[in-house]
């Protein structure tokens, strides 16, 4: 008798994907694009969003159903994630596909992979936790979810491979989407910002929550860099409405502020125009060195967060941001916890304003980054899942 992970004979691939966020519906669609190209016949199905929908999957749920941010949102929608997460189980057994890929969302993917793995279904995670940063063991439990790990960074599998887990270097998509060379003139021109005004770009964070730790502190380090560059443009983007709402009210208590501009999105353009970032640790820094910008990282947790990662040794690094981490070496500056102040912060910023010979030297550097990460993620990631999918049909 046939299990119920089993898939049915005499049919095409069927794949069913959950992807979690407006970040991994990017990721899924070209996923599901890149695997309907190698077979045409495939059916795809889970829980997705516009992109996904469009790249030809069906949905059994909108992909915001599962965006919680904050662990006060996480224990409100408890009961309903858990309620839907067996929902999804139940589906996915059901339709029987040959493989499940889980988009990111480790805190509701990991686990609904488990079950699925249990019941004999074979199961690919995309994009693993940051292993590499912290809890390096956590490696071993992912592998108990997954039957392969697609890997957005070249730092991970190795991690994996010393607990005994598959998993496969695929590139990063934003490496395959950015040019290799940036149009400055061209970004520039879109903001309507003057070719030779210097510009610091500044970027605390797109939630709220990071605004509220570092948005006083980078717009004080920023009135620095202003009172000692008076041609410096200053401009700040805004993610959404609530980080606009905070950052005007952070932008009115700032002195001498009125070459200050915020900007609704368009963060990527402007790091492109700019000639300085000033950002928050995260992906940020990684769109950063692939638009070819020096920047300067800083980045504070709550001090009983930081004091709890510390003490319990949860930290593996020594450098935080992508770009020093893929580096294996300290290529921009990192200003973290006490260090991040805006002293400290507008001196690092004005060193690359001053250095321009400083610049030229991290340009090479960072586009031999970019290139190493430029793997055709979406055809990578399509060929592993196919692996996986296809060693199941057969």
């Amino acid at each position: 008798m046939t299990s119920p992970a089993s898939p049915a004979p005499n049919r095409g691939l069927r794949i069913a994907l959950v992807a979690g966020e407006a970040s991994g519906d990017l990721l899924g669609a070209g996923l599901v694009r890149a695997l309907r190209q190698r077979h045409p016949d495939a059916e795809f199905a889970g829980v997705g969003g516009e992109q996904m929908r469009a790249a030809g999957m069906r949905t059994w749920h909108d992909a915001s159903e599962l965006a919680v941010m904050g662990l006060a949102e996480v224990l409100r929608h408890l009961p309903r994630l858990l309620r839907l997460r067996r929902e999804l189980r139940r589906r996915v057994l059901d339709w029987r596909p040959d493989v499940f890929v889980g988009i990111d969302a480790p805190d509701f993917n990991l686990g609904l992979e488990r079950r699925l793995r249990a019941r004999g279904l074979r199961t690919v995670h995309y994009v693993s936790p940051s292993v590499w940063a912290w809890r390096e063991k956590r490696a071993e439990k992912i592998g108990r979810s997954a039957d392969r790990v697609l890997c957005l960074f070249p730092m991970e599998p190795p991690i994996y491979a010393r607990q005994g887990v598959d998993a496969r270097f695929v590139g990063h998509p934003l490496a395959d989407e950015m040019p290799l060379q940036p149009d400055r003139a061209a970004a520039r021109a879109a903001l309507g910002l003057d070719a030779g005004v210097p510009v610091l770009a500044v970027l605390p964070g797109s939630r709220l929550s990071e605004i509220q730790r570092l948005g006083a502190v980078f717009l004080d380090a920023a009135r620095r860099v202003a009172e000692q560059v008076p041609e410096l443009r200053v401009v700040v983007p805004a993610a959404n409405a609530v980080c606009r709402e905070a950052l005007q009210g952070l932008l009115a208590a700032t002195p001498a502020s009125g070459r200050f501009r915020l900007l609704d999105g368009q963060a990527r353009t402007l790091m492109v125009a700019s000639d300085v970032v000033l950002l928050a640790s995260g992906t940020a820094t990684l769109e950063a060195m692939l638009a070819k910008r020096p920047m300067v990282v800083g980045y504070k947790l709550a001090p009983s967060t930081y004091r709890l990662v510390k003490g319990l040794g949860l930290l593996k690094v020594d450098r935080y941001s992508l770009p020093n981490v893929l580096a294996g070496e300290t290529l921009v500056p990192e200003l973290m916890q006490d260090a991040c102040t805006p002293d400290a912060l507008a001196a690092a910023v004005l060193h690359w304003l001053r250095e321009p010979q400083a610049v030229a030297a991290l340009q090479p550097r960072f586009r031999a980054l970019h290139e190493q990460l430029r793997r055709d993620a979406s055809a990578q990631a399509a060929a592993a899942v196919a692996e996986i999918a296809g060693a199941a049909h057969g």
